[in-house]
């Protein structure tokens, strides 16, 4: 017979989750999980995949595979992109909330769903370590925390890669490239980073974790870095990819 104890810590979670039910982070709906049903298989499910371009994550047209026509004719210095939704409603309400409303209980979700993208492409080969994009030291200051590292942690342990959080550092303060010209947002971040530890990056795949990519250039100056210091595959993991407009 089990002691009340024991009936306690088995029953417990599910005693919880009745008398505190828990909403949906995206229609906020009672939902057993973070996210419902609905939301999961609609947003996120096999139905919500999408053709996209293997390097650099945009959307391709149904039935289309292989490289899109920009990384055919400027080929960026990262090698692949995996993402696990377009950054559209409601799905960008998850990084709104995670960045700028410390609702740090976020990450693991868009972990667990970027972990879920990866499995579904099969040809893809795990990097030897992660780390996410670095902050600058006074947004760093300003927000108490990195996005990219929340999210990396949960993903390391699921994948079962290693994390390395400072692998590479960002050099100098640069403005938010959301704000930023698109024709100005390579010349916003060049020079920005550098890696602390070039042994741990040469000849080896290097997987860059980041919460959204919208023009590329952040990751590609990131990659430009890391292909300089002997990495011989850099990737993206990144939560969700601004559609082209």
């Amino acid at each position: 017979m089990p002691t009340a104890r024991q009936a306690l810590r088995r029953c417990g979670p599910m005693l919880l989750r009745r008398l505190l039910p828990a909403s949906c982070a995206l229609c906020g709906m009672e939902a057993e999980e973070a996210l419902c049903t609905p939301c999961s298989a609609q947003f996120f499910g096999s139905d919500a995949l999408r053709p996209r371009c293997p390097r650099c994550a945009n959307p391709l047209p149904a039935q289309s595979r292989g490289l899109c026509g920009t990384c055919l004719s400027e080929p960026p210095a990262f090698d692949a992109t995996i993402v696990a939704a377009d950054y559209a409603a409601p799905v960008d309400q998850l990084v709104l909330q995670l960045k700028f409303a410390q609702r740090l209980a976020l990450a693991p979700l868009m972990a667990g769903l970027l972990r879920d993208a990866v499995l579904m492409r099969p040809d893809y080969a795990l990097p030897a370590l992660l780390c996410p994009v670095p902050l600058g030291p006074q947004r760093l200051v300003e927000r108490g925390y990195n996005q990219a590292l929340e999210i990396a942690r949960p993903l390391a342990k699921a994948l079962g890669v290693a994390l390395h959080p400072r692998l590479v550092a960002r050099t100098r303060e640069t403005q938010a490239q959301s704000g930023v010209a698109p024709d100005k947002r390579r010349q916003n971040i060049a020079h920005a980073f550098v890696v602390d530890d070039p042994a741990l990056v040469a000849g080896r795949h290097i997987g860059v974790v980041d919460d959204v990519m919208t023009s590329g250039q952040t990751l590609n100056v990131l990659a430009e870095e890391l292909k300089r210091c002997g990495a011989a595959r850099v990737s993206n993991l990144v939560f969700a990819r601004t559609p082209p407009h």
